[in-house]
């Protein structure tokens, strides 16, 4: 087949069969050139893809992120909530305990009072 590519050559004068030549060379040249770039390509089609699927990656951490932050956010408010509630009850049952209290010593006093007064 090289055989038939190269007969038309025959009978032309070297200086157009060096332009010839020439003009092969530079085909090869550009066909290497060709491949290199579309290697150079398709390794950063592959990158941009790498790329996509880290950023896909990252949208779907930062989205279970995002919900499990909501979901924390709302327990502590639930919690915040449950702590009012108990506070409340706290000073509640304080405000109880003081009447309580101060009914125990008024009845000590009134007890005494009245011992005194068996006494005499």
């Amino acid at each position: 087949m090289s055989w038939a590519m190269e007969e038309w050559k025959e009978g032309l004068s070297p200086r157009v069969l060096q332009k010839i030549h020439e003009l092969e060379s530079q085909v090869d040249k550009l066909k290497k050139e060709r491949q290199q770039r579309q290697f150079q390509l398709e390794s950063l089609e592959a990158a941009l893809q790498n790329q996509k699927q880290k950023v896909e990656n990252g949208k779907n951490e930062a989205a279970t992120l995002k919900r499990e932050n909501q979901s924390l956010m709302e327990l502590c408010d639930s919690l915040e909530k449950a702590k009012q509630k108990i506070s409340h009850d706290l000073q509640v049952k304080e405000s109880q305990v003081n009447i309580q209290s101060g009914q125990l010593n008024s009845s000590k006093k009134e007890i005494e009072k009245l011992e005194q007064e068996l006494k005499r």
